[in-house]
């Protein structure tokens, strides 16, 4: 098979990382890629990235497969398009993907399935929320209606710091998806992530796995796309998964038939467990990231005849995912200032250091014209390994993170601390 990996980051270097170990793939082509994703897969030169040339291209390649990462090519309706030409994909379709696009939907469909989620209000000007805010209770969640680039959450403790917060999201701040804002009651508990492969009907579930959103040490400072994360999840039972099972997967899927959304491809489910109950923070229709890169390399399923099926509505024939025994982490190297602003162009060194046990997935880099690689976005590295315990996991990860350095590298020094812990 030839297989077209679409997207640019971390997500996307682990899936074709991931896919390029079948022996059912002949080749694998990432389109734009960058520079670490280049090394396991070809990068074609086209015209622009978008749905329109992506099809082109795999006509005239006679891609076999297609598997898309970033939410913003679901939203586009990159699905539809590849199907309507009689291409096969693995993705949500444009409908499905609105579970992701907008929050206010997701709501709107948790409360008509009775899934558990916290009470909420959706708000366009500025004049209602502040009543809503007004009669809140502290802290509160404001959470921009649109696709932000995990960015648009922000946990306000103040009624002062919260209107602040939905003056700049009303106002522009996360351009058209701060436009309508979601004001969401705090829930306080511990944070789970769940990905599920489905075509519809038949769910095959990954391992439990949780990820790190705050910036800093101590689950501090401001929300960002991720710092780390890592698999499986202790208080991830057999038990919790079928509680899940019964009270948000299944009402979901049956509800999407309903309004008849024909939800095939990745459902990620972010979850909140509050005294064992689990109440649903978010719903995307994609691979979480960077729960993914851990996730990939603690599979040991071949994954691709799983995305085929999930396309194909073949999904139940296939046995139960399986999982190499202990546990997996990633650790994201950041440019300084992020989530903020942040330079580009930072020479990277020490990648060629780097253990063979671990493995480096590419979030944020390029080339420099002269061989080198450098830094072009937020989150650059995420240093990624497998271990029999957590802490084996975690130092052989943290050795290998010293290894790499750029001009303003920053990277949180606790991730999997809550597991550590718990041992």
């Amino acid at each position: 098979m030839k297989v077209l990996v679409v997207g640019k980051g971390a997500r996307e270097h682990a899936l074709a990382w991931k896919i390029s170990r079948s022996p059912l793939v002949e080749k694998v082509y990432c389109f734009p890629g960058n520079a670490g994703i280049s090394q396991i897969a070809q990068i074609p030169e086209l015209a622009d990235d978008s749905v329109n040339t992506l099809a082109d291209f795999a006509k005239k390649e006679r891609i076999d497969f297609t598997v898309v990462g970033p939410e913003d090519y679901l939203a586009k309706g990159i699905v539809d398009h590849f199907e309507s030409l009689g291409l096969k994909i693995f993705g949500a379709n444009k409908n499905a993907a609105k579970l992701e696009s907008s929050k206010a939907f997701a709501k709107e469909i948790m409360d008509s399935a009775n899934i558990p989620t916290a009470s909420y209000s959706t708000v366009t000007d500025l004049n209602s929320g502040i009543k809503v805010l007004e009669r809140s209770s502290f802290p509160i969640v404001l959470k921009a209606d649109g696709l932000a680039a995990g960015k648009g959450v922000v946990i306000c403790d103040s009624l002062k710091s919260a209107t602040s917060e939905l003056t700049e999201m009303l106002g522009g701040k996360f351009k058209d998806a701060g436009a309508k804002v979601v004001i969401e009651q705090f829930l306080k508990g511990e944070e789970l992530s769940l990905l599920l492969l489905t075509d519809g009907t038949a769910v095959k579930p990954l391992l439990f796995s949780q990820d790190h959103k705050a910036l800093l040490d101590g689950d501090t400072g401001p929300n960002t796309g991720g710092m780390g994360a890592y698999a499986p999840v202790l208080s991830g039972t057999s038990e919790l998964y079928e509680k899940i099972n019964e009270k948000v997967t299944l009402p979901l899927l049956n509800e999407l038939k309903k309004m008849n959304i024909d939800y095939r491809g990745v459902l990620y489910i972010g979850l909140m467990i509050v005294n064992g109950i689990p109440y649903v923070l978010e719903y995307n229709a994609r691979f979480g990231d960077p729960e993914t890169e851990p996730l990939m390399m603690l599979l040991k399923s071949d994954i691709v005849p799983y995305f085929t099926a999930c396309a194909e509505r073949t999904l139940e024939k296939l046995p139960e995912l399986e999982w190499i025994e202990g546990y997996g982490a990633t650790v994201v190297i950041a440019s300084g200032g992020y989530p903020e602003s942040y330079k580009k162009g930072e020479i990277i060194s020490g990648l060629t250091d780097v253990d063979k046990d671990c493995v480096v997935f590419h979030a944020g880099t390029k080339f420099n014209g002269n061989g080198g690689i450098v830094t072009d976005g937020g989150r650059v590295l995420m240093v990624t390994g497998t271990g029999k315990t957590i802490k084996e996991t975690m130092d052989l990860i943290y050795k290998n993170v010293g290894k790499i350095s750029f001009d303003g590298a920053y990277y949180r020094k606790d991730i999997a601390h809550r597991e550590i812990k718990r041992i």
